[in-house]
């Protein structure tokens, strides 16, 4: 049986495909990867084949994770917008809080939504399960890292050997041996792209690795479930932002000592969406009845009957006009693009910045003048060229089985058209069970949700004081109620970044999740807050202190 109330460490990377040792023969190019602690966590616990964002970029993909539902069921599918989910959607960690456990995430936030103070014990770079007030309190502790985001695969030399500091001269990955996909041009800069990657990936694995050793230092281990997991796919072009298996398809690794039996691997499909209600329900916390994800484990440590199906797309990206449906069975990929007439690589500033997506435009370039002087295209390839071309095929069908890198479309191949139409039927099921708001047009949809452009405000708490304890209560539906006996003080200003990916106020207070009547203390005045998700919160409510 397993043990109650275990602790929960998730340990969480940006950008990343299944480019890890444990993963080499199951995920192409994961044989360059030198990924010790990972491979030992691996070894350690269960290895999932075949896991998958529902979005190919953070924040919408992020926003799925810690909620348990779709995307474009709850407003969160286009990136960087400010959703207004139903009432009854939370960020999953407060069920956590409610039920006792002190939960930290450090630190990154991106959940499309501004995240409020009642989600976390403590949310910030230096959370620590360390920090919980006994050692008898069960934690959910999250550390979020940056280290292979795309963006630091593009540094320079010094500000990126600074940032791989820990790759040993040994460990560096050459050039020379990148295992560039066929959709990747075979310049030097894809080359060292895909090298910088590697050893980005190596530096993460020993920065993961300290979590670890964190874990033996306090004798946790045994009691702790640990989760490994990426929300998309790499930093370059046809991966992240790209409904492909380049863009999806993640790392997965779940160890959990004395309960799964170590050294495992599963084939089912697991959508990282998942996530959530496995904890809660391995925790044997109960899952919420509005969550769509659905538990891949049980408190036992059984495996529970697997998706038949796995479900994403894309949508707005930056300034990025695009919309793509795409489903997963076990062996086949379905796309279903609805602009074909958009290219798959448009001009959108943050990452034609980038050296990869520079590189492409460049020898696309080169194309162009060739047939402007006559002469025959012989740059890209077709399938490099297909990427940035100015359009795309309306539905797409891949074989993933005999062609792992998506690079022959069977659209039109007739022995595939029985596959064809229930891969249609199964995307049109899911959109129509669980609504799809990236197909309304995005201003009616903030008109709805922030009429005039002003977000809805949160109902301030009807605070009530009987018998020396206060109940709260707050009219807006779906509120969350927090408390505090920290007196307001001067709110540090978000750096551009807090402020874009939503992370909560930095006002020096702790926010203790409201549950239940709270007794109060004669010498101590406690405050009362109100959150909604993507509404405004509350302002303070003083409690009488009688």
């Amino acid at each position: 049986m397993a043990v109650q109330r275990p602790n929960v460490l998730w340990i969480s990377t940006h950008d990343i495909n299944p480019h890890l040792g444990s993963y080499a023969g199951v995920y192409p190019g994961a044989e360059y990867a030198v990924t010790p602690r990972l491979d030992q966590l691996a070894a350690e616990g269960v290895v999932y084949d075949n896991a998958f964002a529902s979005a190919p970029v953070c924040a919408p993909s992020r926003s799925a994770i810690y909620t348990g539902c779709h995307p474009i069921s709850i407003g969160t599918m286009h990136m960087r917008t400010k959703a207004v989910p139903p009432p009854e959607v939370t960020l999953f960690t407060e069920y956590f809080r409610a039920a006792g456990y002190y939960t930290t995430n450090n630190w990154f936030t991106d959940f499309q939504v501004q995240t409020p103070g009642t989600a976390f014990d403590d949310c910030s770079e230096t959370a620590h399960w360390r920090d919980r007030p006994s050692d008898d309190t069960p934690f959910f502790a999250t550390f979020q890292g940056m280290i292979t985001h795309e963006s630091q695969i593009y540094l320079d030399d010094e500000a990126f050997a600074a940032r791989t500091s820990h790759v040993r001269p040994e460990q560096r990955h050459d050039p020379a041996d990148a295992p560039l996909p066929p959709y990747h041009p075979d310049t030097p800069v894809f080359r060292q792209a895909w090298a910088r990657y590697a050893d980005l990936i190596t530096e993460m694995d020993h920065w993961a690795g300290e979590f670890l050793d964190q874990l033996e230092e306090d004798g946790l281990a045994e009691n702790t479930i640990v989760v490994f997991w990426s929300e998309h796919g790499l930093g370059m072009p046809r991966g992240k932002r790209w409904s492909y298996e380049s863009g999806l398809r993640e790392p997965l690794i779940v160890r959990w000592p004395g309960v799964l039996a170590p050294g495992q691997r599963r084939t089912e499909l697991i959508q990282l969406m998942d996530l959530a209600p496995t904890m809660l329900e391995v925790c044997g916390l109960p899952i919420p009845e509005h969550m769509q994800a659905k538990p891949f484990l049980d408190r036992n440590g059984a495996f529970l009957t697997q998706n038949e199906y796995a479900f994403g797309g894309r949508d707005r990206m930056d300034v990025q006009e695009d919309t793509c449906r795409t489903v997963r069975d076990a062996r086949y990929r379905y796309i279903r693009n609805l602009h074909p007439d958009r290219s798959g690589m448009q001009h959108c500033e943050y990452p034609d910045h980038l050296a990869t997506w520079a590189e492409y435009r460049r020898l696309h370039s080169l194309e162009g003048n060739q047939l402007a002087a006559g002469q025959v295209r012989d740059v890209l390839t077709p399938l490099q060229r297909s990427v940035v071309a100015a359009s795309k095929p309306a539905e797409e069908l891949y074989d993933l089985l005999e062609d792992p890198h998506e690079t022959v479309n069977l659209i039109g191949v007739p022995e595939h058209a029985e596959l064809l139409d229930r891969l249609r039927g199964a995307l049109d099921g899911w959109i129509a069970e669980y609504g799809d708001l990236g197909q309304l047009p995005e201003d009616e949809l903030l008109e709805q949700w922030r009429p005039g452009g002003r977000p809805r405000p949160t109902a301030a708490p009807d605070v009530v004081v009987r018998n020396g304890r206060f109940e709260a209560t707050c009219a807006t539906p779906g509120a969350s109620i927090g408390w505090t006996t920290d007196p307001a003080g001067e709110s540090e200003p978000p750096t551009f970044l807090a402020g874009a990916i939503g992370s909560p106020e930095r006002d020096g207070r702790y926010w203790r999740l409201y549950s239940g009547p709270v007794e109060l203390s004669a010498d101590g005045a406690v405050w009362v807050r109100a959150w909604r998700l993507g509404h405004e919160p509350s302002g303070d409510v003083a409690v009488p202190v009688a």
